[in-house]
């Protein structure tokens, strides 16, 4: 499907684009794969990795509609990563991360259907479901925003749909590594912010396969929820350092102890897939679709009354070896 085609990622050069590309590099022949970033000093070291003729490194802030229009030339899909995403820091800074989870989604969004894109995913968060920041807040309205530009497209071609999984094993500022620098550094025990708290998790690589195998299944409209582990957080710091105690450091600003993915007011919108949920959009667009059945043929059916797909309630748990496993993911 990307063979011979050209690729935007914004957001390129965190952890998802890197691993992003470097799939997309190894797998395919595409004729561009462009890097839109705010950060030089990144993308040079990105450069540095990713030095196959196919790269194109576009400095750029999703807030620049302009710039976003003259990246997203001859392009075919894109896949929007770039976002502001610490809790604490869209609390303290809340109209900076409504210019760029928001302005930005909507700027790319116009991008798209001026240069007559053919896809876009735009990668979401479990905390826009039923947020309590500001953060999970902005995105969404993001997602929003991206299911309602399939009705705003009007003759253009583009299609959009949205990704939302919990949080990537390794990706910067998250738990794993946070306990592993503690841990290389001495420490005497691990700062747990509640006992009861439980995540999802999901691999930067099982990430983007999904983003990619969405690209080939999507409509457009549909919000794709994968059906992934929870962990406890305390088990997680067990499984990295049995020997360490825990210190309960108390919940942080805009922060949840459960996260949801599907929430249970979107039980008659959620069909449930073998690998998958598919949200599909509350809103009614010209071309009628059934969201039962993806273009790979895969088929699904609604989620019984009740149903919500919860952190703390989710079925799959990870054990204390299979977590090890997963910290191990990082180390290497």
């Amino acid at each position: 499907m990307f063979n011979d085609k050209s690729i935007l990622i914004t957001g390129g050069t965190g952890s998802f684009g890197k691993k992003f590309i470097k799939t997309v590099l190894a797998r395919y022949s595409p004729r561009r794969v462009i890097v839109f970033s705010r950060d030089e000093l990144k993308q040079f070291e990105m450069q540095q990795e990713f030095n196959s003729p196919a790269m194109r490194y576009f400095l750029g802030d999703v807030r620049d509609g302009q710039r976003l229009r003259q990246a997203m030339r001859g392009v075919d899909f894109v896949v929007h990563a770039a976002a502001l995403k610490q809790v604490p820091a869209a609390e303290y800074n809340p109209m900076e991360c409504i210019k760029t989870n928001i302005n930005g989604a909507e700027n790319v969004i116009n991008a798209a259907l001026e240069n007559n894109i053919e896809k876009v995913i735009a990668l979401s968060t479990d905390k826009a479901a039923n947020p309590i920041n500001l953060y999970g807040a902005t995105k969404l309205v993001s997602d929003k925003l991206f299911v309602a530009g399939n009705n705003i497209a009007g003759g253009h071609r583009t299609r959009f749909a949205v990704v939302r999984y919990g949080n990537v094993v390794g990706s910067r500022g998250s738990v794993v590594p946070f306990f592993r620098k503690l841990i290389n550094e001495g420490a005497k025990d691990l700062p747990i912010t509640d006992t009861r708290m439980t995540r999802f998790w999901i691999t930067l690589q099982d990430g983007v396969d999904f983003v990619l195998k969405n690209f080939e299944r999507m409509h457009g409209g549909e919000i794709f929820v994968p059906k992934i582990p929870s962990s406890r957080i305390t088990d997680l710091a067990k499984a990295m350092a049995p020997e360490l105690p825990i210190r309960v450091v108390g919940i942080r600003p805009g922060e949840k102890l459960h996260e949801i993915m599907c929430p249970a007011e979107n039980v008659n919108q959620t069909i449930e897939f073998e690998g998958h949920y598919v949200i599909r959009p509350a809103i009614n667009f010209v071309e009628e679709v059934d969201y039962t059945g993806s273009r790979l043929n895969e088929v699904g059916c609604y989620v019984p009354e009740g149903f919500e797909y919860d952190s703390g309630t989710n079925p799959d748990f990870l054990s204390l070896s299979q977590l090890r496993e997963l910290a191990g993911v990082v180390e290497a």
